[in-house]
């Protein structure tokens, strides 16, 4: 479900757990994709027979692939109304705790660790943790640092 804040709001959003993204599926057709935009075709993502022997029994999408549907399900969980620009600023203290093995579903809890005043906006800093359907530890978890402009 979509957390929606109005612009004027954003200064008291700290501490808002924003819930739980919708479940997606790494496809291997995903991972092969995103092999192709990185130029990364290590054989742990990309060929399945080899993988399958591997130490991780199949193909893993690429760390950085995982960290990217943040982008995705950060959409899906906070719109900010009255905004007229939105920057997505960076990330601080990533981690990749857990491979992905390709077929897994994913999603991701996003909480507004904190909102600082910026030049013109607001600065929102969320702690976002990507977790895999029935794993017990995360995939990804990050801090994304997010700008928005009236």
């Amino acid at each position: 479900m979509t957390t929606t804040v109005a612009y004027s709001d954003l200064a008291s959003a700290a501490g808002t757990d924003l819930g739980y993204s919708e479940w997606l599926e790494v496809t291997q057709d995903r991972i092969n994709l995103f092999a192709d935009a990185a130029d990364d075709h290590q054989w742990i993502h990309v060929d399945p027979e080899r993988a399958a022997e591997g130490p991780f029994g199949a193909p893993i999408a690429h760390g950085f692939l995982t960290l990217s549907l943040a982008t995705k399900f950060w959409s899906e969980l906070f719109e900010p109304e009255g905004v007229t620009t939105r920057v997505n600023y960076g990330l601080d203290k990533v981690r990749f705790v857990s491979p992905v093995a390709v077929g897994s579903r994913v999603r991701m809890n996003a909480v507004i660790a904190e909102v600082t005043e910026v030049k013109g906006g607001y600065q929102l800093a969320v702690d976002q943790t990507i977790e895999i359907e029935g794993g017990t530890k995360p995939a990804v978890v990050a801090r994304g640092i997010y700008r928005f402009y009236a």
